[in-house]
């Protein structure tokens, strides 16, 4: 018989016209205002293009969420896939500074802000070229960008709502500071690590002394001993307990502050005296302000010394402390110096040291939330639930509100005018997007002194007050009540483990804020993408894989089979394209017993009377089916992909189709009907729990084995209450037959043939008795493998 199928081999080049042909019959529309399914809205995460390959790891992560929606939808779903691009803040400038080689304060503002969109729209195109290669059954259509109009208009309408609301206020203090981005940085955009540096233990007189008393103080910040106001000692510390309430003479600047006690002041740490400063960290900008002491401004805008350094006026974080230990040093002034290794904060942008600067900024209240936020933390499903951790500790740690004005170019800018007489901040109404730096305000007068001359306010937000409104954009909010009411909340967030703590926090915070609901009901969290030697792959170490050409020389299919049996859902996962390659061979596998079964016809109807072979391997197919729910329910594909490969490969080809080929054959052999029957039932099962990991395979070969008219992602899952059930009984004969099979294999490898010499071909006749409790399949192992009766 010959088959249908007459390609011999998998051509992964053939899902170029899958695509095409997806793309025209609109295959994956969302159906607005579908009353009769539930929606499920992707709160997907927009990507950010940034100059440099896309992370192959990322590629993997889009993948796996594509997998989610083709299983919402194969699960009876109104499915909302919507497709964004992330086009805001500092990555999108320095990428256009390096790209035109030009520095963004030196030019003019709106040219340079055309020179970013011109280069965000070259790598846009690359980016979602990837999206489409991959497979994403996404809403292309119809994507957005957060720096579009109808976006900014969106963010700065939610800003002026929390105006409104009173969440939102300007304040004066201490922030963290970026000197290289030149702008505010919140807690969320700061990452540690451990760097090398000097712990100067300094020589402090005690003042109103005769004598020559002096107190050794270490600290890794000597450059900011013009800034000290103070030192402190634990007040438990028996050493400091004469000295407490007595004073001390700062090293080269001569001048007296007080020592006072305080509990962050650690005995083990140097000498257990503590200079305070403003500001060398957040326990310095805690004591000034519990300790009610006045602050040195220290640092300007640009990370230099301001004239309060005196002699060290001027210089860089870096030259100051040189200068400052080369001067201690020439007056004998420094005890001894270390060499540590220091938890330092940095900018997750540049990986700069940030300072901290007193700053005019605005503030989103974030800290009246931390209670609701915890309590609704524990109400959002997390997949996997180790990853709630992540929020939590984040939450705990939480110590001021949320500064959201940025100083810089390429962002939304925040939609407030300044009256020149009295200084009062005037917000327009929302509804469209505003440029308040260059253009006139939408008002005539200040309602509160009557004046007409206005300034603009030149900042603009931070990124993730973009980003943060995400679920609101793709579901219509303050645009259509109808949709917003249907769609509203969406039903997951995926993201990656690292921005927890912002893009997911942020969301919640906002979200909350704004509708009072949370803005979803799942979070699903992916781990890293590393290399082969388990290290994180990222841009700046140069070990990120560039999937485009990986996908174009292995085909979609064999990428996310990769992904969905390589990443165990929240855990970091290997990449490497030897292992993507690998996959192939699965792939080549399903597509060699499609062909074979397509010679076949198809029965669709269960006979009455199935074979006992038959039952036991839907009883082994009704085992898979419980198996991929079980990971498809979870958004874990892990499983179902390794659980599919090892059923199809190891079990249903290997065993199953080798003991009934001599029926499904033989029209008129008895249970000819019942082997076709089981094999097809079997196959179109495997490729519907296959379909949303592997959609271009799975589409090819159910088109021509089963249905010409209808994709494969229009059926629904086989997660039949029953189906399968009344076989289950024959589970319990697995091992045996697998091991029978397997002991006639070997004993035909070891068996030499009298007529040829060499080793027994597994056609050969073989006397080997079936055992007792194999029985009811005995005909058809003995057809299988040609044994002799005894």
């Amino acid at each position: 018989m010959e088959p249908k199928i007459q390609t011999k081999s998998w051509n992964h080049e053939i899902e170029s016209a899958i695509l095409k042909k997806w793309q025209d019959e609109d295959t994956y529309r969302f159906e607005t205002m579908n009353g009769e399914k539930p929606a499920f809205v992707i709160d997907t995460p927009p990507p950010y293009p940034s100059g440099k390959p896309w992370h192959i790891g990322a590629a993997a992560h889009y993948a796996q969420i594509d997998m989610i929606a083709r299983t919402a939808r194969m699960s009876g779903k109104n499915v909302l896939f919507p497709i964004g691009i992330d086009r805001n803040g500092l990555p999108v400038e320095i990428y256009t500074e390096k790209k035109y080689k030009v520095r963004m304060r030196q030019m003019d503002r709106q040219k340079f802000l055309d020179l970013c969109k011109g280069a965000l729209d070259d790598l846009e195109a690359e980016m979602l070229q990837i999206m489409k290669n991959m497979g994403l059954s996404g809403d292309f259509a119809h994507y957005y960008r957060t720096d579009s109009d109808e976006y900014r208009a969106l963010t700065q309408a939610t800003f002026i709502e929390l105006w409104k609301r009173g969440l939102v206020y300007l304040a004066n203090r201490p922030n963290n500071y970026c000197p290289d981005c030149g702008t505010t940085i919140a807690d969320a955009e700061i990452i540690h690590d451990d760097l090398p540096t000097k712990l100067v233990h300094m020589k402090f007189r005690v003042a109103n002394n005769n004598s020559d008393d002096q107190i050794i103080i270490a600290s890794t910040r000597p450059e900011l001993l013009f800034a000290c106001q103070a030192v402190i000692v634990n007040p438990e510390d028996e050493r400091y307990l004469d000295y407490q309430g007595k004073s001390v003479v700062l090293p080269l600047f001569n001048r007296e502050v007080p020592i006072k006690t305080h509990h962050s002041a650690r005995p083990e740490f140097g000498s257990g005296a503590v200079m305070v400063c403003s500001y060398g960290d957040q326990n310095d900008v805690q004591v000034f302000r519990e300790l009610g002491l006045k602050e040195i401004v220290a640092l300007n805008e640009n990370g230099i010394t301001t004239e309060a350094a005196g002699a060290y006026a001027g210089l860089r974080v870096n030259q100051a402390r040189t200068k400052v230990i080369e001067d201690l040093k020439a007056a004998n002034l420094i005890e001894k110096e270390e060499g540590i290794m220091h938890r330092t904060p940095l900018c997750e942008r540049s990986k700069t040291p940030i300072e901290i600067i007193p700053l005019h900024d605005y503030y989103v209240k974030q800290l009246d939330y931390v209670p609701q936020l915890r309590e609704l933390a524990m109400q959002l499903k997390f997949h996997p639930e180790m990853h709630r951790q992540i929020l939590l500790n984040w939450l705990d740690s939480v110590a001021i509100d949320w500064p959201v004005s940025r100083r810089r170019f390429y962002g939304t800018e925040i939609p407030i005018w300044y009256c020149n007489s009295c200084r009062t901040p005037l917000l327009p109404e929302p509804g469209k997007y505003y440029r308040p730096w260059k253009e006139s305000p939408p008002f005539e007068k200040c309602p509160k002194c009557g004046h007409t001359e206005f300034t603009g306010e030149d900042r603009t937000f931070d990124t993730w007050m973009d980003s943060s409104i995400s679920p609101l954009f793709v579901t219509k909010f303050g645009r259509d009540q109808k949709l917003f009411d249907y769609a509203y909340p969406a039903a997951l967030r995926p993201q990656a483990k690292d921005i927890i703590r912002t893009w997911l926090h942020y969301t919640m915070l906002r979200c909350v804020q704004l509708t009072g609901k949370m803005p979803w009901t799942d979070a699903w969290i992916m781990g890293y993408g590393v290399d082969e030697k388990g290290e994180k792959m990222s841009k700046s170490k140069g070990n990120v894989i560039d999937p485009f050409p990986v996908i174009q020389q292995y085909g979609a299919d064999t990428f996310r089979f990769w992904s969905a049996s390589e990443a165990n859902l929240g855990y970091d996962f290997r990449c490497s394209e030897q292992r993507i390659a690998g996959s192939q061979k699965f792939l080549s596998k399903l597509w060699n017993v499609g062909r074979f079964l397509s010679s076949f016809d198809v029965v669709k109807e269960r006979p009455a009377q199935l074979e006992a072979t038959d039952r036991w391997i839907l009883a082994e197919l009704a085992r898979l089916v419980e198996e991929c729910k079980r990971g498809y329910d979870e958004y874990n594909f892990f499983v179902p992909a390794n659980a599919i490969r090892d059923f199809t490969w190891n079990v249903f080809a290997a065993h199953y189709i080798e003991m009934v080929k001599g029926r499904a054959y033989d029209p008129g052999q008895q249970g000819h009907a019942s082997a076709l029957y089981t094999l097809h039932r079997v196959f179109s099962t495997i490729l519907l729990l296959l379909a949303p990991i592997t959609p271009f395979i799975s589409e090819e070969l159910w088109t021509k084995m089963y249905s010409k008219k209808s994709s494969i992602h229009h059926q629904q899952m086989p997660y039949a209450a029953g189906e399968g059930q009344q076989d289950l009984e024959f589970a319990k004969y697995t091992k045996a037959i697998t091991d029978f099979n397997s002991q006639v294999w070997n004993k035909k490898k070891e068996t030499v043939s009298k007529e040829t010499g060499k080793p027994m071909s597994l056609k050969d006749p073989i006397e080997i008795a079936v055992p007792d409790e194999l029985k009811p399949f005995a005909a058809d192992l003995a057809s299988m493998h040609n044994l002799i009766s005894k």
